[in-house]
């Protein structure tokens, strides 16, 4: 049995023969950045694959978050999770808000919006959410609570890419979703991120605010930042688009393999599917370990890295555990986000996993499971 690391993920590699020529037509272009040709392409193909009627590309996905915040002209208070992330709560904090924590539905383990709604104060702003393993937000739930209250409502869509409802695409959630293309999602860019919205005008001050805030060459007209991707990044996520819903599906049937091996232990509880999702990402594999488990959560956690598999405690410690943030509001009562956290153990699920990979996963926590 092969002794190689196995991490939670790894980046989907296409053949690199099939990126060369992009790379060549780069070169002979001498358009590296600044919206270039790949860029512009991106936007409209991911358009298309997200049906989302407007998409500006980034840098990366903490960049956007602070973007639409921005142009979404955010201040004061913002409800937001602690099962996250940290990404998500310093977005925030460098865009001047101040980060609410709100408990997590145990089934969602997303913002409850009956928690969001007890931590509104006369300095509420927005809602910060985050669609955690991919699993949508009860959208409609907190809709309702930002209308209530006229609150922006922006969702952190960072594990979300390719999610599809039954009602349509997820992305149409919200005054804005924003999307990570880090190395380690299923769709990525290297690095990069996008923010997704509907209103042409918000996207036109994105796209403003992205290039330090150029109207032009000789006119600036809002305080901006360099946020724009790059014609490689861009090149790169245009070839692997192609290729997204076989790693998805390939994600999709390990997901399956594991759920039939796992789903007779006792004590290691699984994620049910969400009603309304018309398709997961299976962007990553959580479980659980609670009483009855012969292991915590920890020993197991040492136990296959010293095998090799490099699980992950995600998310763990909550953010609001951190010191910068234990003193923020809501952070002293969070039940269930801790006890997810304490919890929680993320296994490798990637495409590229053959079926020795996935087979030592399992035997590895089966063998556990017999301690």
């Amino acid at each position: 049995m092969s002794d190689k690391p196995l991490y939670v993920t790894e980046p989907a590699l296409p053949p690199f023969e099939q990126f060369e020529p992009l790379l060549r037509e780069i070169w002979a272009s001498r358009r590296l950045t600044n919206g270039g040709a790949f860029a512009t392409r991106l936007e409209t193909e991911l358009a298309g694959y997200l049906e989302a009627p407007q998409v500006s590309v980034l840098a990366n996905g903490t960049l956007a978050l602070m973007l639409a915040l921005k142009a979404l002209e955010v201040e004061g208070e913002v409800i937001t999770t602690p099962y996250s992330f940290v990404a998500t709560t310093h977005a925030l904090v460098w865009s001047g808000c101040t980060p609410v924590f709100a408990d997590i539905d145990p089934v969602s383990l997303n913002l409850d919006p009956a928690a969001v709604e007890a931590a509104i104060t006369p300095r509420t702003r927005a809602i910060l959410a985050v669609h955690v393993y991919g699993r949508p937000c009860d959208t409609a739930g907190l809709q309702a609570v930002a209308d209530r209250h006229g609150l922006r409502l922006i969702y952190d869509a960072a594990h979300a890419f390719g999610v599809r409802l039954d009602s349509g695409s997820l992305m149409a959630a919200g005054d804005a979703a924003i999307l990570s293309f880090h190395a380690t999602k299923v769709f990525h860019t290297f690095e990069g991120g996008a923010i997704v919205c509907r209103d042409e005008a918000l996207k036109a001050r994105i796209d403003l605010l992205r290039n330090f805030g150029f109207k032009g060459e000789t006119r600036v007209l809002a305080t901006g930042i360099n946020a724009k991707m790059n014609e490689l990044q861009a090149a790169f996520g245009c070839l692997t688009l192609g290729s997204i819903d076989a790693e998805i599906a390939a994600r999709a049937a390990i997901a399956a393999r594991y759920r039939a091996a796992f789903a007779p232990l006792t004590g290691l509880r699984l994620l049910s599917g969400l009603p309304g999702v018309a398709r997961h990402n299976h962007g990553y594999y959580p479980v659980f370990i609670e009483a009855g488990f012969p292991l915590d959560r920890d020993t197991l956690y040492t136990r296959l890295r010293e095998q090799g598999i490099i699980a992950r405690r995600y998310f763990y410690p909550l953010i609001s555990d951190f010191d910068m943030y234990r003193d923020a509001p809501g952070a002293d009562h969070l039940p269930v986000a801790r006890r997810m956290a304490d919890t929680v153990l993320c296994l490798p699920l990637f495409g590229a996993m053959d079926d020795a990979d996935v087979a030592r996963v399992i035997d590895a926590v089966n063998a556990a499971a017999r301690t």
